[in-house]
């Protein structure tokens, strides 16, 4: 995996946003994988502002999020959903029937699981997909444990992972336990993963990724196969990874 260290923050979502935009430029048809939380909201503001003051176009571009919440409807203000069209999608000249999310409210949640996988597939696969980390190494909802072989599929949420999600609810018990997310292998099948990492909160996480050891019990881990997997990160997320010497 190649990384960039950037001093802060807004460095990071500058930076990352300048090589999503430069991606989207040159395949106007671009399949580009999404996620939620707090360490995209910055990149997501910083295409705002390029659309709006260069006018990037994004209607021939396709997305496909990472995951949703199961028992949120779209219009929930938790669901990821809404975070999307908040945070990015209003704001874009992006087609509506071009975004894609897994429904959070099923009759079967493993159709919905395979009809997405599906969705991905007939695109023609994910060009650019963006990733966060969690402490404990899970990308997208894929939590330790997770088979490297997994398609889109429906995870137990881990209880650190829900405590982390939870200063985006009123309290512990609104957040869901269940989520349907891209399996890892899903994810891992993107031609180019852009990994975003900030913060003193994702030392251990980062230390843990770039030692080198692959396993399952450490879902980020097998990124450090992929051919073409790049890292922006902040100093303060980077801190014990060069104070033990491994970057």
């Amino acid at each position: 995996m190649n990384i960039i260290e950037v001093k802060n923050y807004d460095e990071m979502s500058l930076k990352a946003a300048e090589y999503i935009i430069n991606r989207v430029k040159n395949n106007l048809n671009l399949n580009l994988g999404l996620a939620t939380g707090g360490t995209p909201k910055g990149v997501y503001n910083k295409l705002i502002e390029d659309h709006q003051q260069n006018h990037t176009s994004y209607k021939q571009v396709k997305t496909f999020n990472l995951d949703e919440y199961i028992g949120l409807s779209k219009e929930d203000s938790n669901s990821y959903h809404h975070y999307m069209n908040e945070n990015l999608f209003q704001h874009l000249n992006i087609l509506n029937e071009n975004t894609h999310i897994p429904s959070g409210l099923n009759d079967d949640n493993e159709a919905e699981c395979r009809k997405y996988e599906s969705l991905i597939i007939e695109a023609g696969g994910i060009d650019l997909q963006i990733l966060g980390i969690g402490a404990n190494g899970h990308i997208g909802f894929n939590e330790p444990g997770t088979s490297f072989h997994s398609k889109t599929h429906v995870v137990d949420l881990a209880q650190s992972t829900r405590k982390a999600n939870a200063r985006f609810f009123h309290s512990l018990d609104e957040v869901p336990t269940q989520a349907i997310t891209m399996g890892i292998q899903t994810i891992y099948q993107s031609k180019e993963i852009l990994l975003l990492a900030s913060g003193k909160s994702k030392q251990d996480a980062m230390v843990k990724l770039l030692s080198g050891e692959i396993t399952e019990e450490f879902p980020a881990s097998i990124l450090n196969n992929h051919p073409k997997a790049l890292i922006i990160a902040d100093e303060e997320a980077l801190f014990r990874v060069k104070e033990i010497s491994i970057f």
